[in-house]
């Protein structure tokens, strides 16, 4: 039996929450999975994530612990854990990158940024966040995915690519916010891979090559389709929580 967390706060509104376990129990048949929901204020906990097999770090930012999903990320990096986020997961786990990895640690997201208690109608102005916006990895896009289906090119010999096995795709988004351009080179130098670009050249998809898989997408594979055939990302995630090494005793005091 492996385990796999969903690492999220779910809701029946987001309509990937109501899909992920409707395509994990298609693949049933194909691997033993037992699927657990955990929600990010849970997440904040190292405990919480104990024992799993993967990690999957769902859409439906903004979380109610943006913590709890970078704490996730951080987890599943450091210990070797198939990761898959996709979307907010997608954000999340760039910021866990830039804060642990890079020093980047005050690494912020535009969308956690604006205060609560003065909303900003529109776009909002780097200015008028508390950091002044200089601190923003994640920031609004010019132009909303919301919705959308675009394009994607993958690099060659990349783990996207392999899994696809094309050269483009076009998948499906539900998002208002993506990496900010000005800090790619931060995150590629500390090895951080971005293998799938939109036609403009925006980041659309980062894995890390020195792990047993993980893989952060803008888009939603979740979407793809009626919902009754996982996409081709998702047999990768659940191939290769099938092939990790059972967590031993040792490994869990490890982490703790």
């Amino acid at each position: 039996m492996k385990r796999i967390a969903l690492v999220g706060d779910r809701s029946p509104s987001v309509r990937a929450h109501t899909r992920i376990p409707a395509l994990l129990d298609v693949l049933r048949d194909e691997a033993d999975l037992d699927v657990y929901w955990i929600p990010t204020p849970a997440a904040r906990d190292p405990a919480a994530l104990r024992g799993f097999d993967g990690i999957w770090l769902v859409p439906g930012s903004p979380y109610r612990s943006p913590e709890g999903g970078i704490n996730a990320a951080r987890i599943a990096r450091t210990e070797g854990i198939p990761f898959l986020g996709t979307c907010g997961g997608f954000q999340h786990a760039m910021l866990e990158f830039a804060r642990n990895v890079c020093g980047f640690t005050t690494a912020a997201h535009a969308e956690d940024s604006v205060d609560a208690d003065h909303p900003l109608p529109g776009p909002r102005d780097p200015q008028d966040s508390p950091e002044g916006g200089e601190d923003d990895l994640i920031v609004e896009l010019a132009c909303s995915l919301v919705g959308h289906e675009a394009a994607v090119d993958l690099t060659f010999g990349s783990l996207i690519e392999r899994l696809l096995g094309a050269s483009r795709t076009v998948e499906r988004y539900h998002c208002s916010y993506g990496l900010a351009e000005s800090h790619l080179d931060l995150l590629t130098t500390h090895g951080m891979r971005f293998t799938g670009r939109d036609e403009s050249g925006a980041i659309r998809a980062a894995e890390l090559s020195d792990h047993p898989f993980y893989l952060a997408t803008l888009f939603q594979p979740e979407l793809s389709g009626d919902g009754t055939d996982p996409h081709p990302i998702i047999r990768g995630f659940i191939q290769a929580v099938s092939e990790k090494q059972p967590t031993t005793s040792s490994d869990l005091s490890a982490t703790g």
